[in-house]
């Protein structure tokens, strides 16, 4: 009777799990294809894509997570004696670059854009040229002119009534003022640009309603341009705080400490735990600026109406042009003029001396290299992460997007700690390899390659995956058959924007390149340290005349 009376409860149990099973599966598929709105990718593009991401963010948490098990005593070791003066100086610095270069942006497109300025349309490119000038490039030509032994020394020197009048040559380029008048010179085309693509899409017509009112040009500006031009300069001021923030080379160069060059040096001491604890410091300080201008950017939304457009007009200067092309032309000098003269000046020194060796080519071959397999990693990784997000939209698909750009809102000192942490620790064959550079370049620079494959993919119709789909094609096939041929001017794009970026690209190279795996940017670093300048320019020369084509890029873009 017992036996009978188990046989048959194990005889229900099996009946049960039979019937719950299926449910079960019924239930996570139900919730499977709500996810996807009933049209869920291959599993085969998703892994790839979800794997992706992951490794995008994986830096990022490794930092985080160290940080958190640096020790209390670390943690008020650093609170109390460095992390108060490493805020004020950072915070004080990205405030103040942030500012003037909304200030320069800002003027220099409305004087381009909405006035008669003579040759408005060369302008338009001149002043965006500070852009092929890396900010450490940039600092090294200042140095040479400004420094205690530089040519504006030699120059106030055989000026003696400048001597008399105000006395020693003063100017102190290793100071706050000399990062801030670097940083601001080679950031504010990024406020530039994009304020000029606003002003060229304003709607002329809330200007003459503004002007039937009554009011001035000038009232005009403040009451109903500048309201509109908030989101561009907001945009624009961002990605130069963020820049400041993550900046190295130019600190460096300056002797002036912020966080990412405290970072830099506690891991060449070897004390990654405070390294660790001031990179969590610097991703909280980015975060926050980030959830600022989110928040900012929602309360202030200014729409227009484009069924009525009409050009904005265009202003006459009258007896201000001169005071106007005097202003452009100084900017456009110290900018642009002044660091590729000097360059151009110490390169043909550097040539005659013999600079152009096998050891600069070296050097060259070495960024080729590195540069070149980020670009095909980049090109490669950005596919699957742009078709997710663009044919199968949802939570998982955002949630992807976010963490594959988690690298590049943050500096590359703190991604090449992060890679530091991982590889030395658990993957140490492929510590010390070139490999590694690539990939931190990677998560630096990813997000390049994806904007410039998304402008792509948006002018494909989806009907063409439909009738790929249809012909039994899967997800995967779709994607590398049928849209990326359609979308690749735009993959390579991105690769060349991301070859450029990876080749000036300084901290993340100086902390994870192998032994005697100098790049162009590198020997710019160190050569111009050491005050080596015919040595320094002719890498520093070739970095600028390559980043000639993002340059064209963007222009295009804005």
């Amino acid at each position: 009777m017992n036996d009978k009376n188990t046989t048959q409860f194990n005889h229900e149990n099996v009946k049960v799990g039979e019937e719950t099973s299926p449910t079960l599966l019924r239930f996570f598929r139900r919730k499977w294809l709500g996810i996807w709105q009933s049209n869920p990718p291959g599993m085969g593009l998703f892994v790839f894509g979800l794997c992706i991401a992951v490794i995008m963010a994986i830096p990022i948490v490794y930092v985080i997570w160290r940080s958190l098990f640096a020790g209390i005593d670390r943690w008020q070791r650093l609170l109390d004696e460095r992390i108060p003066q490493l805020l004020w100086n950072t915070l004080s610095l990205a405030g103040a670059v942030t500012v003037s270069t909304m200030i320069i942006g800002v003027s220099l497109a409305w004087i381009v854009i909405r006035t008669d300025i003579p040759g408005k349309k060369a302008w338009r490119w001149l002043l965006a040229m500070p852009l092929t000038v890396p900010p450490y490039v940039g600092a090294v030509t200042y140095i040479i002119v400004f420094g205690r032994s530089g040519w504006a020394r030699d120059l106030w020197q055989s000026t003696p009534w400048l001597v008399n009048a105000l006395g020693d040559y003063s100017i102190n380029i290793y100071s706050f003022g000399g990062v801030f008048l670097v940083l601001t010179m080679f950031t504010y085309p990024y406020v530039y640009l994009i304020a000029s693509a606003s002003l060229r899409k304003m709607n002329r017509n809330y200007e003459e309603a503004a002007y039937s009112q009554g009011m001035s040009t000038s009232e005009v500006f403040w009451k109903v341009n500048l309201p509109l031009l908030r989101p561009a300069i907001g945009a624009g001021g961002i990605l130069v705080s963020l820049y400041v923030l993550g900046d190295f080379g130019t600190i460096a160069m300056l002797r002036y400490v912020t966080f990412t060059a405290a970072i830099y040096f506690q891991r060449a001491s070897f004390d990654t735990a405070s390294a660790a604890v001031l990179s969590l410091v610097l991703i909280l300080l980015t975060v926050a600026i980030l959830w600022i201008e989110s928040k900012t950017r929602r309360k202030n939304k200014y729409y227009q109406t484009s069924n009525t457009y009409r050009k904005p007009l265009t202003l006459k200067l009258g007896k201000w042009k001169p005071f106007v092309l005097f202003y452009v032309s100084v900017v456009f000098f110290v900018s642009v003029i002044l660091p590729i003269g000097v360059l151009v000046y110490w390169s043909r020194i550097g040539i005659r001396m013999g600079a152009l060796d096998g050891r600069f080519f070296g050097f060259a071959i070495n960024s080729l290299k590195v540069s070149g397999f980020a670009a095909l990693l980049c090109m490669l990784f950005s596919m699957p992460i742009i078709y997710l997000k663009g044919r199968y939209p949802s939570l998982i698909t955002k949630v992807i997007e976010k963490l594959s750009y988690a690298g590049y809102a943050l500096p590359g000192v703190i991604v090449a700690l992060g890679f530091v942490f991982i590889f030395n620790n658990h993957l140490p064959r492929l510590y010390g390899t070139f490999y590694i550079v690539a990939l931190a370049f990677v998560v630096r620079f990813l997000p390049q390659a994806m904007q410039a494959g998304e402008a792509s993919l948006s002018l494909i119709s989806p009907r063409i995956d439909e009738a790929a789909r249809s012909l039994g094609y899967p997800p995967w096939k779709v994607m590398l058959k049928v849209i990326l041929p359609n979308m690749l001017p735009g993959v390579l794009a991105g690769g060349a924007l991301v070859f450029v970026s990876a080749i000036k690209e300084l901290p993340a190279t100086l902390m994870l390149r192998p032994p005697n795996f100098d790049t162009l940017a590198v020997r710019v670093y160190f050569e111009a340290s050491e005050s080596i300048y015919h040595l320094a320019a002719p890498a520093a020369l070739l970095i600028v005349l390559v980043s000639v084509v993002p340059l064209r890029y963007m222009l295009k873009k804005y």
